[in-house]
């Protein structure tokens, strides 16, 4: 529907755990991914990166997240996060919540994803490497949770200034 605000480190949503969706607010999900794809798009038109987005960065409390890279896109509605083993990796991570700022922290080399799609079908999805990264960062979005809170230690911030 509409491109919306994205909300910056700092706002009291960002920090809230989110509800889930019912089968009934199936079209609710639907306007809310509409506006997390014309979103990100904009985002990315500005800032020349952006790969996912999760709804209460829209400031919507909603477990609802949002993928588009390569052509794909992927919605996800109520999502659950399974991690397949221990492997973790050290990356720097950013996000739209707080442009130009990256944060070192650890992941889960690979991840397992249950969720509904926007036909309330069951679906299951497997990442490794940065996917996998990048559906935990959102992930946590829906728990009220910022990568800045998971740096390794206080020297895990850096400016980006691309």
């Amino acid at each position: 529907m509409a491109a919306r605000e994205i909300l910056l480190l700092g706002h009291e949503s960002l920090y809230k755990t989110c509800k889930e969706i019912s089968k009934s607010e199936i079209n609710k999900a639907k306007q809310i991914v509409e506006d997390l794809h014309d979103t990100i798009i904009n985002f990315r038109e500005k800032h020349g990166y952006g790969r996912a987005i999760a709804a209460p960065q829209i400031n919507e409390l909603y477990r609802v997240i949002y993928m588009n890279f390569d052509d794909t896109s992927i919605a996800f509605i109520n999502p659950k996060l399974e991690f397949m083993n221990d492997e973790t990796f050290e990356m720097w991570d950013d996000c739209m919540s707080f442009p130009g700022l990256e944060v070192k922290l650890i992941r889960y080399r690979k991840c397992r994803v249950h969720y509904k799609d926007l036909n309330w079908e069951d679906c299951v999805l497997e990442f490794e490497g940065d996917l996998s990264e990048l559906i935990q960062h959102e992930y946590d979005h829906l728990d009220g949770i910022l990568a800045v809170q998971k740096g390794i230690d206080n020297k895990s911030l850096r400016m980006n200034k691309k």
